[in-house]
């Protein structure tokens, strides 16, 4: 692998331009953020060493064997955040960039381009919470004792707006310099029409001259050329040049090979499907981490473990071959757990709906399983086995998760005409992942707190008669802003009595689901007054029976007795549906 010599960054930037440097599919999104760039030129400037690149030289009848994308260049962190893909690139050879893409980008976005992040409290559907910034350099800002030893020059990504509002400064755009031929008479030109003289004159023209000679002329792109033709090679150097940074993770590196090896586009495949996934029902958070793994576990790779051992070439055939119809039973799969009420804050562990996607994939289950009558007892089975694995204080899907869902695997595999729940829960209790209860965690469950991701999923099991396909809340039965210390000490309760009312008004005895419309509607009122809704004593009955409230005091003085007597009847509903397995309709 020859060291080849030093040239200029303004070199560099031209042969990106002109995509004679691109990024193969290995590499990952950028990911610096603003402030690393204003770092990157500031080290620049004061001469820091800039480090070597790592290229990998692609001779052109092997060009078409790959994917190649360009450098970000007008990054916008909602419309534009990867890297655009580029077309065919034949009758010559190329460079493709196995080390340095962040650095590479970071002065292409810098030099060329813009930036455009989301600023705090925006909401992300507004225009305006993404405003466009280039990057400017002060060239009249001199470094106080606050800003340490490190930094000498000061860099900043502004608006227009900003450029025009900033009186503390002279901010110089720095993808000007490349404008500038030499350092004379265009670059004084440019100082002197903003009203620089004197020694302000003086000072601003040093520090641009600096940016000048750092961008055009001083040769500081240093890099090594891997002239190998041979994938398998390149995927080691990238593995090996990757794998021990922290910017880089391990599933973006897993990815990157992936990429690599797929004829078709397995990032933005990916990317998609993610998206896809997570703006279904109420929205979810999934991760390229967790479509990685279940490309993994559908595709039959012997193990779903994050291993490159996994992710070789004749894997990777498989995963993209199979790869239609594990996007269908995976938004199968987050569909249904959808209409089971789950959204990114209720559902505890993405890992668990892997199982479900692997028999919804074994089975070839179409739309129809969704909602057809045919397969209620089936979702159902799904849905009570999920919540089950939810409430166990252990966390299920913890340690082990590798082993665990490899085996789930091989029962869904042998049984899969319906949801093997016997030979599931089996296979769980042989690893130590039992589904059966004891007293103790049942008395444990009687008691949860409201913001304990196990609530909504004990009370969605508990209520089967919600439609949870809407919106529901988790709602206090004797509303929140009761339990203020000044409101209970008027109802003349000692302080003692003021601390467990306050503990117990966030537990699950003094919880319930109602559909959020009405939950607004309820707001701070007292439960007795709620029910006097119903007109007649039946439906104000019907409404107490199903929701298990038994008698409601008209005072908070009474909730004491109100929660003890909730919690008996939770607890019996508890004991019936996860250590007796009764159904509850």
């Amino acid at each position: 692998m020859p060291y080849q010599k030093e040239v200029r960054i303004i070199d560099t930037l031209q042969q990106i331009q002109r995509h004679e440097i691109v990024l193969p599919a290995i590499q990952r999104e950028f990911v610096w953020k603003p402030e690393q760039i204003c770092t990157l030129f500031d080290s620049l400037m004061q001469g820091y060493p800039f480090g070597t690149f790592l290229y990998w030289k692609v001779k052109q009848e092997n060009n078409k064997l790959y994917q190649f994308y360009d450098f970000v260049l007008d990054y916008h962190e909602r419309d534009a955040p990867h890297c655009p893909r580029i077309g065919q690139i034949i009758n010559r050879d190329i460079i493709a960039v196995l080390d340095g893409q962040q650095r590479l980008t970071a002065l292409n976005i810098g030099l060329r381009g813009s930036l455009s992040k989301k600023l705090p409290y925006k909401r992300w559907s507004t225009n305006d919470a993404f405003p466009k910034s280039h990057l400017y350099l002060d060239l009249l800002w001199t470094p106080s004792e606050n800003e340490g030893v490190d930094k000498r020059y000061r860099f900043e990504f502004l608006t227009d707006q900003q450029v025009k509002t900033q009186h503390d400064g002279c901010w110089f755009p720095v993808r000007e310099i490349l404008n500038f031929e030499d350092g004379g008479p265009a670059m004084t030109e440019w100082l002197v029409n903003h009203n620089l003289t004197g020694q302000s004159l003086t000072d601003a023209n040093k520090v641009c001259f600096r940016l000048f000679e750092v961008i055009r002329h001083l040769p500081v792109v240093a890099f090594y050329e891997e002239p190998s033709q041979e994938l398998d090679k390149v995927l080691q150097i990238f593995i090996r040049s990757n794998s021990g940074g922290t910017l880089l993770s391990y599933s973006d590196l897993l990815l990157s090979i992936a990429a690599a090896q797929w004829i078709s586009d397995a990032r933005e495949e990916i990317h998609q499907l993610v998206d896809d996934l997570n703006y279904i029902g109420a929205g979810f958070s999934f991760s390229k981490d967790w479509v990685l793994k279940a490309g993994l576990m559908l595709s039959d790779i012997g193990s779903v473990g994050f291993k490159v051992d996994n992710f070789n070439r004749e894997n990777m055939r498989k995963f993209e071959k199979r790869w239609p119809e594990i996007k269908t039973a995976l938004s199968h799969t987050v569909e249904l757990v959808s209409s089971f009420g789950f959204n990114e804050k209720t559902l505890r562990a993405d890992s668990a709906l892997l199982p479900i996607a692997y028999y919804l994939y074994a089975r070839k289950a179409d739309a129809q399983y969704l909602t057809s009558d045919k397969y209620r007892d089936d979702r159902k089975s799904i849905r009570r086995w999920l919540i089950a694995s939810f409430l166990k204080p252990s966390g299920i899907w913890g340690s082990g998760l590798d082993t665990l869902l490899t085996a789930l695997r091989s029962e869904i595999k042998k049984h899969h005409t319906t949801f093997p729940l016997p030979q599931i829960e089996e296979t769980m209790r042989s690893r130590g992942k039992t589904l059966e209860f004891n007293e103790d965690e049942i008395d444990d469950l009687t008691e949860l707190r409201i913001n304990d991701k196990r609530t909504f999923s004990l009370l969605s099991l508990m209520f089967t008669h919600l439609d949870l396909q809407q919106i529901f809340h988790i709602d206090h039965i004797f509303p929140k802003s009761r339990f203020t210390p000044i409101k209970l000490r008027k109802s003349q309760l000692s302080e003692d009595e003021i601390i467990q009312f306050k503990d117990y008004s966030d537990r699950l005895p003094n919880l319930q689901l109602l559909q959020g419309l009405k939950n607004i509607q309820k707001g701070a009122t007292m439960p007795a007054d709620w029910l006097r809704q119903f007109n007649n004593d039946p439906k104000r009955v019907q409404y107490s029976d199903i929701h298990l409230l038994g008698q409601v005091p008209e005072s908070i003085s009474d909730f004491k007795i109100f929660y003890e007597a909730r919690r008996k009847l939770l607890r019996e509903r508890i004991v019936n549906l996860l250590i007796k397995r009764q159904a509850i309709e």
